[in-house]
């Protein structure tokens, strides 16, 4: 990201790969058209598994917090979850629809599924359906914002902010004058910051507190002028800080006498460390003609 430099490329499908998700910085795991769920290594790109995830195409995938298990929803209208640890299905269910998206908690202890303009949450333990969320239009994006706490994104103006385990609606607002096609998110020391993206090419960063769910704060807005349909934020792991300022104090007589004597100081140093070097490599000159005196005639 800093060099702004090609890494590498994904060969191994056949046809538009549709997702990504990296686990770490270890690997990368990517989902297709043709139906394939591979799993990359972000060293030299080499595709460590393939399995044959769907029959159709993998419209969305997410690892678990763990890296153990994966969850993929295809065009074939099911759910699969993935063991990573052997490459096997662990478990397939029929959902009867096409799902768009699927997405692990942060903590691991359920997934939601979103079909259209609802968003089905289930339980890991369980693997039953233990809630449903319905939203106003059909839903493009969603992040989780903490374990319980979703924010979700649609064809309409509006972000809206709901708890899973209640399907109560806890904050919404208009974050663009269009329809918001993403929406990501990260934290700092005492608020979360919000990032969504709408299709007239704005970006913008909302600051959110999540203790008090009150209407986010404008922080900035860029205009890409561009058609956006996906966004994804970084942070980096430390923030270069601004070096320190140095004042300048103005000078006294006193000042600058104290200068010239360390001044002077510092010159009979670098006087006798040259002659000290001097009498170290000094060494007899050799005479020409290895030292013979030449006889006058």
């Amino acid at each position: 990201m800093k060099k702004r430099i090609e890494h590498g490329a994904l060969l191994h499908h056949d046809g538009t790969i549709s997702c990504l998700e990296f686990y770490g910085t270890s690997h990368l795991l990517s989902g297709g058209q043709d139906g394939l769920l591979c799993v990359w290594s972000t060293k030299n790109w080499e595709c460590l598994k393939s399995i044959r995830a769907h029959k159709g195409q993998v419209t969305s995938l997410s690892v678990h917090p763990s890296g153990k298990l994966a969850l993929t929803v295809g065009t074939d209208k099911t759910l699969r979850t993935w063991n990573l640890i052997d490459g096997r299905s662990a478990f397939i269910k029929n959902i009867k629809q096409n799902a768009v998206i699927v997405k692990w908690s942060p903590e691991g202890d359920k997934y939601v599924v979103v079909i259209g303009d609802k968003v089905d949450v289930y339980n890991l333990e369980t693997a039953t359906l233990t809630s449903t969320i319905i939203s106003p239009k059909r839903i493009s994006s969603i992040k989780f914002l903490t374990n319980s706490i979703l924010a979700i994104a649609g064809d309409d103006e509006t972000v809206r902010l709901c708890d899973v385990n209640t399907q109560k609606v806890l904050c919404e607002f208009e974050a663009h004058e269009t329809r918001v096609k993403s929406v990501d998110s990260f934290t700092m020391d005492d608020f979360c910051v919000l990032v969504t993206a709408s299709n007239d090419g704005f970006i913008k960063m909302w600051k959110l507190n999540l203790e008090s769910l009150e209407p986010p704060v404008l922080l900035g807005k860029a205009n890409t002028t561009a058609r956006l349909t996906c966004l994804a934020v970084w942070k980096p792991t430390t923030l270069q800080e601004p070096p320190p300022e140095v004042k300048t104090e103005p000078t006294t007589s006193h000042d600058i006498k104290d200068i010239l004597a360390l001044e002077k100081k510092r010159k009979r140093v670098r006087i006798s460390t040259v002659e000290v070097v001097q009498e170290e490599d000094a060494s007899p000159k050799k005479k020409k003609d290895g030292g013979k005196k030449k006889m006058k005639t």
